[in-house]
């Protein structure tokens, strides 16, 4: 029996020619970073309208390394939002640098400038956003004061390829160094892999070499040499071209990814409107491609629960960081977001789905909160 599309809470959309692409590496036989790698890195130049981009083999490594490109290591202090997966987090303590965990706006879950201002300490040596659901985040209003404060920012906007930020793609803003996820549930997908969008060809340089373990030349040139230079720090963190074929593929087909979004998401905050104790999380719709529709709900793990046993695959995106385990040593209270982590709700959603599963889903939702 299939499974209903309402049964997922995400799921990757392939559109066709993902097997040919990868089909085709296989048969080369060159299976590392290659030709493919590079076309898919022009085709994300091209769309984004930036002047380059580096694909790595995931968004965690793509914040690692833009993190490090930027000097961010050993007790340096990271400003981030709590309620975020728990990557962003990992990506700051892999370069040996410290959380400062923040709140956010209860209405988008994103950082807003009075927050990153009320968690700013003499420590602090940058700012990490994270574009919850899409929805592009503004500091513009103290991108003087950090500047001042020589602080860098750095996106995870793992979750806003091809969202806008004004009336330009995120990434093109030239206000921080972005980094983006084409994990299997992404608005675009490489079945996994990232990308970061340096500021300059010096952060280019220095991105593309700590990907591939440190070492200066690059794998065509280290193919036609007798040796190789390993210049400073790197890791494996290249993008395969079997996962760069899938990410050509699938870039082709953006637009009706972006639109079939769009839709489901306004069907969501349609069907949701006459519900009291629902409370949407904001994506700015307008402006972005939604990669998940949150609510926030009361008594949420029973909701949680009862539409569970429904058979709705629904989620918790995210159980906030400075209540785990691992992060405790950075507690510090944060009133709102540990709300947020208690209601949290996100619901089915993904391209297989229509307006008529939405409709569905809401009507499980109403009927669990009674």
């Amino acid at each position: 029996m299939a499974t209903a599309p309402y049964a997922q809470n995400a799921r990757p959309f392939l559109h066709g020619g993902e097997l040919e692409g990868v089909a085709e590496v296989l048969a080369g036989g060159q299976y590392g970073h290659g030709d493919i790698t590079e076309r898919f890195e022009q085709a994300l130049t091209s769309f984004l309208g930036v002047d380059d981009v580096v694909a790595v083999a995931s968004g965690t490594a793509a914040l690692h390394i833009a993190l490090a490109v930027t000097g961010i290591g050993h007790g340096d202090e990271v400003i981030v939002p709590s309620m975020t997966f728990c990557a962003t987090v990992q990506a700051i303590r892999a370069c040996g640098a410290q959380p400062r965990f923040a709140e956010v706006d209860p209405d988008t879950l994103c950082l807003r400038p009075q927050d990153v201002m009320e968690a700013l300490t003499p420590s602090t040596r940058a700012v990490l956003p994270v574009l919850y659901g899409g929805r592009a985040v503004d500091l513009s209003d103290i991108r003087y004061e950090l500047e001042q404060r020589k602080i860098a920012v750095v996106e995870d906007a793992a979750h806003a390829f091809g969202s806008y930020c004004g009336r330009v793609r995120i990434g093109a803003t030239n206000n921080a160094l972005t980094c983006f996820s084409f994990g299997p549930i992404k608005t675009l997908t490489c079945g996994q892999g990232g990308a970061l969008v340096p500021r300059d060809p010096e952060q280019a340089a220095h991105a593309r070499r700590m990907r591939l373990l440190g070492m200066a030349e690059s794998p065509s040139e280290r193919a036609r040499s007798a040796t190789y230079h390993v210049g400073g720090v790197g890791l494996r963190a290249h993008l395969s071209q079997i996962n760069a074929a899938i990410g050509l593929a699938q870039i082709a087909h953006f637009p009706s990814v972006e639109a079939q979004r769009k839709e489901l998401w306004r069907t969501y905050a349609a069907a949701l409107e006459d519900l009291p104790d629902v409370r949407l999380v904001d994506v700015d719709v307008d402006r972005s491609v939604p990669t998940l529709c949150a609510v926030r709900v009361p008594e949420r793990d029973r909701v949680f629960a009862a539409l569970q046993a429904r058979g709705i695959g629904v989620g918790t995106h995210y159980p906030p960081n400075h209540l785990q385990p691992a992060f405790r040593r950075w507690w510090r209270p944060l009133i709102a977001t540990e709300q947020i982590g208690e209601e949290i709700l996100t619901l089915p959603f993904h391209q297989k789905m229509t307006s008529h599963d939405a409709r569905l889903v809401t009507t499980a939702l109403r009927e669990a909160l009674r």
